[in-house]
């Protein structure tokens, strides 16, 4: 119904009080800004502006007119430099999924300096469990995925960079019998008590279990934070990422307990679509920095 040229031309009539101020910021004639007025008043079939001798004012209809036709100017400007970014490479988005293994604290410190960098585009986060990190990654709802563990499940166009080794610990509550054992605790023995695992979030590929008995009953938890609730009340048993275990045991929350069979250690990595980099992509990976950062930042 309006051209940005038309709502320009009011926005600078009702700034500058004037048709003659207008056109001279406009670089038109007097005669023009006042037909383009008149010929919006017209579609309108309201005044906008009062005219005095050598003024105008806002007519109560006008002031409404303009402070919509300011916010739709901003919006017109910002998709033109919204078009322009993606053209050169730019998205209104970052996705990136990160497995709960990761240390949460380090989240907050990177949300706050991506969007130092880059007020304007938005940091979408989601928390996924084992193979849900490799399904939001192929499946493109994550352009990032960060302590994805165990071997890379998907084919694709993607590259990773090694964030170390994942140590697993495996605690109970100070009030569970298995917190008396002084010896390395059998197989046979840990199916007694239900395991506490973590529901793996994938949607597509096959979902797995980290750590289970034969003939173990389970009790699946979302996330880390429930698993840690189960394992202080004394509900089950579970193996716990070291980093994540470690406060806890110094704390008396939990105890560690030695098995005859060592959990495995999990390889854990970043790994990225490579279709997708862009500018903020790029600006992630290496804020991210190498191996022995990503390890000591956010496995440790």
């Amino acid at each position: 119904m309006f051209s940005y040229n038309d709502l320009q031309v009011i926005d600078v009539v009702a700034r500058r009080g004037s048709f003659s101020a207008a056109a001279e910021e406009l670089h038109k004639v007097p005669s023009a800004i006042s037909y383009t007025v008149r010929v919006i008043e017209e579609r309108l079939a309201v005044e906008l502006f009062v005219r005095l001798h050598r003024q105008v004012k806002l007519t109560p209809a006008g002031e409404y007119f303009v402070e919509e036709a300011r916010g739709l100017l901003k919006q017109m400007e910002q998709l033109r430099q919204q078009t322009q970014r993606v053209a050169n490479g730019w998205q209104q988005s970052v996705s990136v999924a990160l497995d709960t293994v990761v240390r949460e604290s380090r989240v907050n410190t990177m949300v706050r300096d991506f969007y130092r960098h880059f007020p304007d585009i938005e940091l979408h986060l989601t928390m996924e469990v084992f193979n849900g990190v490799w399904d939001a990654l192929s499946d493109g709802r994550a352009d990032i995925a960060i302590g994805a563990t165990a071997a890379i499940p998907v084919i694709g166009q993607f590259d990773y960079r090694d964030m170390g080794v994942l140590e697993w610990k495996f605690v109970v509550s100070p009030e569970h019998p298995l917190a008396k054992c002084d010896y390395p605790i059998p197989a046979e023995e840990l199916a007694n008590y239900p395991a506490i695992c973590l529901e793996d979030t994938s949607r597509v590929l096959p979902k797995r279990v980290t750590w289970l008995m034969d003939n173990q009953r389970r009790i699946m938890v979302p996330n880390w934070h429930s698993a840690m609730q189960c394992l202080k009340s004394g509900l089950g048993i579970s193996v716990v990422p070291e980093h994540m275990a470690l406060p806890r045991i110094a704390a008396g929350e939990l105890v560690e307990k030695t098995l005859v069979h060592k959990p495995a250690v999990s390889p854990c990595c970043l790994a990225w679509n490579k279709e997708s980099e862009n500018p903020a992509i790029s600006w992630l990976l290496n804020y991210l920095g190498d191996s022995e950062q990503l390890h000591r930042e956010w496995m440790r």
